[in-house]
């Protein structure tokens, strides 16, 4: 079930109106910088999860908040044991980079302190997926250390911060509760009425005789007598006598 925007800010204890649209080094350095190094950040508003165990449409729903633009903190593993190239495989399809990567340097700084990347995602297996409209913007740390580990294990980051959005301006997160009253606005009292199907009828009521080839009809119907069809079987001469000469 999806999350309105008032019940969001009233567990995250968001002031009525806020927007969450940070910038790019705003995201590095407040928020993607302090959880890596387990601080606190300025406002609890972006979910953990493993991003790529999920197609991007089903991803909406698990965000903290946010109706057109979503945020995630999500790990990354890379595709083979000794390799820094991470696994793009997500839900039924996968991530495919698209562009250069773009060093951030804020303000004040001599030096980038991460790296964006976009993503598109393609339904199916590659190379045969079928691109779609879903893009990701992934915020890495330029400096943190991506040597292969001991343990055997594939972490490539613990952490890295990701923007997902649809690009197609029509598309947003709908509530399942408004999904419901949209699709019931459209039913009458007569919608739950079952009318046989016309076809059906017709096929029985027609019974081919294989033998002659000719189609037999089935019986008429009686016809119903209607109250005021009461006059039809009286006798015009009885009806005279009952009331004698003029």
């Amino acid at each position: 079930m999806g999350r309105r925007i008032g019940d969001a800010e009233a567990e995250l204890n968001l002031p009525p109106g806020f927007r969450f649209h940070p910038t790019d080094e705003e995201l590095l350095v407040h928020y993607l910088c302090r959880r890596a190094s387990h601080q606190l950040l300025p406002v609890p508003i972006i979910a953990e999860l493993d991003l790529y165990k999920y197609n991007p449409w089903d991803l909406p729903d698990k965000a903290l908040f946010g109706t057109r633009e979503w945020y995630f903190f999500t790990p990354r593993d890379r595709k083979y044991p000794n390799g820094s190239r991470p696994n793009r495989a997500a839900g039924r399809g996968y991530w495919k980079a698209t562009g250069a990567d773009k060093p951030v340097t804020p303000a004040g700084y001599s030096r980038p302190i991460g790296i964006k990347k976009a993503l598109v995602f393609y339904d199916g297996k590659p190379p045969k997926g079928a691109k779609t409209d879903w893009i990701m913007h992934e915020y890495r740390l330029a400096d943190a250390n991506r040597s292969a580990r001991r343990n055997g294990s594939l972490r490539l980051d613990d952490w890295v911060l990701c923007r997902l959005y649809n690009k197609k301006k029509g598309w947003e997160r709908i509530p399942k509760e408004e999904t419901d009253l949209t699709e019931d606005s459209f039913r009458t009292p007569e919608s739950d009425i079952e009318l046989p199907d016309l076809d059906d009828l017709g096929h029985e009521a027609v019974d081919m005789n294989r033998s002659s080839g000719a189609a037999q009809l089935p019986p008429a119907a009686p016809a119903i007598k209607e109250e005021y069809d009461w006059y039809s079987d009286l006798n015009l001469e009885d009806l005279q006598n009952s009331f004698g000469p003029f």
